[in-house]
């Protein structure tokens, strides 16, 4: 009865919360004229829905790397996902074939983090199933060796390239195309729901593989096709925003407390208040200083202490069942 009031309570205070957001930009909080300030009022909106759908992307991912790695500590990032789209975005840069258009980038950062994925659960397979250990310590292996490659990227590219680089890496809201915003749109919506169909099954998996097994569930199917759906959602968002951290950890966590564990319930919840919680973000980062800050800073600014809080908590606990 409180997760769902809790639930419904979030539901109704989001619009309020997002036209705040709308109101806030470098010159204070108000609303653009629409006569004299349409373009500025377009360009929050647009700002407000990239939030909205890459906030809700990266959160969800997150719910289902919890679950299925049964680690309160799991983000869409642990399994390389991030530093692997990093690598295939910066080669886009350096090579200069993401001027060709404006797909260019996204899918060469997704195709890559879909590589990256393929070589984690190859390397952590331990017979017909992956195992958790082995999913995390391969992710960490080959996220470690993507982002020295791409460091080696950064350091013999132009300066140009560079600074496109780590501006990308820092995380940016500001989409080149509407048309690849919308397009990015449709791929996470689908992506999330799929994911909110699979429900029944991550919440078996949160009991462990046996017990799912037992349950009647096909663990290495819904392993597979779950961590295929959450790796094409994030890829999607990092492709577009760069790499914006801690909104797959801090969220979760947050929306758990709220609706509880169920995934029918903590999915939608999940999309919801990332997608909330970015674009407040992104709407702070555009308004405490004259100069716009990187979403991906106050994103770290707000993760770096809610991990400490949640390191201090969980200290005398097991991280792994």
């Amino acid at each position: 009865m409180r997760n769902s009031r809790n639930f419904w309570l979030m539901m109704a205070l989001t619009p309020f919360i997002l036209t705040l957001c709308v109101m806030m930009g470098p010159s204070g909080i108000g609303m653009p004229d629409l006569n004299t300030d349409r373009e500025i009022l377009m360009l929050r909106l647009t700002r407000v829905l990239c939030g909205l759908i890459i906030g809700a992307a990266l959160s969800c991912a997150g719910v289902v790397f919890q679950a299925i790695l049964r680690n309160p500590l799991a983000e869409p990032y642990i399994l390389g996902v991030s530093s692997g789209a990093g690598l295939g975005a910066a080669i886009a840069i350096v090579t200069g074939i993401a001027a060709a258009g404006a797909y260019v980038l996204p899918l060469c950062a997704f195709v890559m983090a879909v590589i990256t994925l393929a070589l984690v659960y190859a390397l952590s397979r331990n017979g017909d199933s992956p195992s958790i250990y082995g999913l995390i310590l391969s992710g960490v292996i080959v996220s470690a060796v993507c982002s020295s490659l791409l460091m080696f990227m950064v350091s013999v590219s132009s300066i140009e390239g560079m600074h496109s680089i780590l501006w990308w890496m820092l995380g940016n809201l500001e989409v080149s195309s509407n048309n690849v915003l919308m397009l990015i749109g449709v791929v996470v919506v689908t992506g999330c729901f799929g994911l909110w169909a699979m429900s029944r099954e991550l919440n078996a998996l949160t009991l462990g593989h046996h017990m799912a097994h037992h349950l009647g569930i096909q663990v290495k199917v819904t392993i597979i096709t779950a961590l295929l759906l959450a790796t094409l959602v994030a890829s999607a968002a990092v492709g577009v925003a760069g790499l914006i951290g801690f909104v797959g950890l801090i969220v979760p966590h947050i929306m758990r407390n709220l609706v509880g564990a169920d995934h029918r319930r903590l999915i939608p919840a999940a999309a919801i208040g990332g997608g909330v919680f970015l674009a407040a973000c992104d709407a702070l980062a555009r308004t405490i200083l004259a100069v716009e800050i990187p979403v991906g800073v106050i994103t770290a600014l707000l993760g770096g202490p809610f991990f400490l809080f949640l390191l201090k908590r969980r200290r005398t606990q097991s991280w792994l069942d």
